[in-house]
């Protein structure tokens, strides 16, 4: 069975989507560590309650460069036996970009969720940029990490209509709904060997 990494920042929504999704044998996978970058966030705290084992690396004030902080991410994954042979490493409101080392170290074995329908709107404040340009619809997307910002192959998009008057905090509940659902998709057809990279597309078996 593979082992699951899963890096966060914050209230760990989208954790605990994946988290729940697997203890009720959605998904066949075994949630081996979730790693915090900062302490005491709500995210650490279900993890927890949930009965997952859990890492705070605090990035803040980090003597190092961003290569050397994720070698530390790297060595506790291991620990935990989230390898490049056998683990996911799954990002859930992480809010740091990872270096091109761990990247390559973890090739297609790195996913991550965004708040919008890319390659429209990458980066933050996803939803912001999408109601800023009047676009009629938005959504989220899984897809497999590369050393770009939120550019690398997509695995699932789901789609959200963004309705008049509709605000940033509306449409983010909206997408965040949405969110929880696609990403233990996205996991689950992952852990089913049913996701297949062919330069910059995805195939699904």
């Amino acid at each position: 069975m593979l082992n699951l990494g899963i890096l966060i920042s914050g209230q760990g929504s989208n954790m605990e989507a994946i988290l729940k999704s697997i203890k009720s044998k959605k998904i066949h996978i075994n949630p081996a560590i979730v790693i915090s970058n900062k302490s005491d966030v709500r995210g650490i705290k279900i993890a927890q309650k949930l009965g997952i084992k859990t890492e705070i690396i605090q990035s803040k004030n980090f003597k190092g460069s961003r290569s050397d902080y994720d070698k530390k991410i790297i060595s506790t994954l291991e620990k935990y036996g989230v390898t490049p042979k056998n683990g996911l490493v799954c990002l859930a409101g992480f809010m740091r970009i990872i270096s091109p080392e761990f990247v390559k170290k973890y090739k297609n074995r790195i996913i991550n969720i965004h708040p919008a329908l890319l390659p429209a709107f990458p980066g933050l404040d996803a939803q912001k940029q999408a109601i800023k340009y009047g676009a009629k619809y938005s959504g989220c997307t899984v897809h497999f990490v590369d050393s770009g910002v939120d550019t690398g192959a997509i695995i699932l998009q789901s789609i959200v209509k963004i309705r008049k008057g509709e605000t940033e905090k509306t449409l983010s509940k909206l997408i965040l709904k949405k969110e929880h659902e696609t990403y233990s998709k996205a996991i689950k057809l992952f852990t089913e060997n049913k996701i297949k990279i062919s330069g910059r597309k995805t195939i699904i078996i």
